[in-house]
């Protein structure tokens, strides 16, 4: 790890909106941040499917909810937060998340510590736009530590609790 400051000014930031669903806002990768951390902000519009379930086995990851209401599985529970809610999920807890019904979320996150995570989002913003496979995606599991698993609780979560 390098000790090195990073800014990203709004207006300069890369948006990826190849997804109908949100946006995906870049704002540091590992390189940036001597691999400390990375991060990115995302909208996900009404009815928008965030990301499946899944785990990090090295990454910890933070999620703080800057507006609307963002539905998210931790473990086997099914929760909603709302605007100025935080969660850390420690590595190999499975989670998901989505925009809650009959809301829109933006949301920051931060992964730590780093990997080059900025090449994942645009896999999906490609696949997205008809230039990738989502056999690409699944292929990238170990590259960008973001491993799929099967979750039951997120499965059935229509009729989850809104809390």
């Amino acid at each position: 790890m390098t000790n090195t400051t990073h800014l990203v000014r709004a207006g300069d930031a890369e948006v990826l909106d190849g997804d109908p669903g949100g946006t995906i806002t870049l704002l540091a990768d590992a390189p940036d941040t001597g691999g400390a951390l990375s991060a990115h902000r995302s909208t996900f519009r009404d009815g928008a499917a965030g990301a499946p379930p899944h785990t990090h086995h090295e990454a910890t990851e933070l999620f703080l909810v800057l507006d609307g209401a963002l539905r998210v599985l931790v473990g086997g529970d099914v929760t909603v937060l709302r605007a100025g809610d935080l969660l850390v999920v420690p590595p190999d807890v499975a989670h998901a998340f989505e925009a809650a019904p009959g809301h829109d979320a933006e949301v920051l996150f931060v992964l730590a510590p780093a990997r080059e995570r900025a090449e994942y989002y645009r896999l999906l913003d490609r696949v997205h736009r008809g230039r990738g496979d989502w056999a690409e995606v699944g292929a990238s599991q170990e590259r960008f530590d973001n491993h799929y698993v099967d979750s039951a609780a997120w499965a059935g979560r229509d009729g989850a609790d809104g809390n």
